[in-house]
């Protein structure tokens, strides 16, 4: 495991200035609690969170900047990657409610290290938990539209649902065949009940019954608000027993995480509760998956002082 190249495929940077929700008032998150991450954090910051570790590349997942400086976020990230070499990819916001997408789409194209558009599909019960409008956008005839013309720009949807919402994803990733889906964060599990994890498991096989359907093994801490190995562990080893490991892929979702752990302590629980699988599983999750879905460039140098 110490020789395995990783790839980190969901992490922030940020400017406060730049997010109107860390630079407004506090407002409840699925995550707890945010003070202190109230700030910039930075790409030096990233990569000396990174410092010990075997991580080569990464992946920028938007952080929900004004919606109308969409484009302004991906070149400030295009613009990072040009000076320091990370991230290696970008996956960007656009609105898949807009009439047409593909005015906003040829705006991001040509920002080289694009990937990827996430737009946020969640919606629970939970104010606490919830982001989208409503729950059944995936169903939108709008916005299935809108995600089947990211196959024309060769990027991946970055699909974001809790498992209440995963019939209606399938739904969606089925309408999409030539998309590419990015389940992100295992699907979100927030219900840890008996009943909770049957309907996530549920929602999970509906899911990977599509086979443009991948998931992200990442912000296991979400609604715990710690690391927890044996959690993460059980997620992990479900996940992959569903999706297979050639369909999972490993994300930090750092600085989010950072509230409650180091990078090194969350890497090393991820480590552990694969350890169990064979190399070639080890390696498709940590970093081949990764590589194929984002079309990552030849391998860096892992970060260092």
């Amino acid at each position: 495991m110490s020789a395995l190249s990783i790839v980190d495929a969901h992490h922030h940077i940020w400017r406060r200035a730049d997010l109107p929700w860390l630079s407004g008032p506090m407002q409840p998150r699925i995550f707890g609690p945010y003070e202190a991450i109230r700030r910039d954090y930075l790409i030096g910051e990233y990569l000396d969170d990174l410092v010990g570790s075997p991580v080569t590349r990464s992946v920028y997942v938007q952080a929900n900047w004004a919606p109308e400086r969409f484009e302004d976020e991906v070149a400030w990230v295009q613009a990072v990657a040009d000076e320091s070499g990370w991230p290696h990819a970008i996956v960007g916001y656009a609105d898949l409610l807009a009439a047409d997408v593909r005015p906003r789409l040829d705006r991001l194209a040509k920002y080289p290290r694009l990937r990827g558009v996430r737009m946020q599909l969640h919606w629970h019960e939970n104010e606490t938990y919830r982001f989208a409008p409503r729950p059944d956008l995936a169903l939108d005839p709008v916005l299935q539209r809108n995600v089947a013309r990211l196959a024309d720009y060769d990027l991946v949807f970055d699909l974001q649902v809790f498992a209440g919402q995963m019939a209606g994803a399938a739904e969606l990733a089925a309408a999409c065949p030539d998309v590419t889906f990015v389940l992100q964060h295992a699907g979100m599990l927030e219900d840890l009940s008996p009943a909770g994890r049957a309907e996530w498991r549920a929602g999970m096989e509906r899911l990977a019954a599509r086979p443009n359907v991948f998931s992200k093994l990442s912000a296991f801490g979400t609604f715990i608000h710690r690391n927890d190995p044996t959690h993460v562990a059980r997620i992990l080893r479900d996940t992959v027993a569903i999706f297979g490991a050639d369909r999972c892929l490993f994300g930090s979702n750092f600085p989010i995480e950072k509230l409650w752990t180091s990078y090194g302590t969350l890497l090393d629980a991820f480590r552990d509760a694969a350890a169990g699988l064979d190399a070639a599983a080890r390696a498709a999750i940590f970093e081949k998956t990764a590589v194929r879905i984002y079309r990552l460039q030849a391998e860096a140098a892992p970060y260092a002082h």
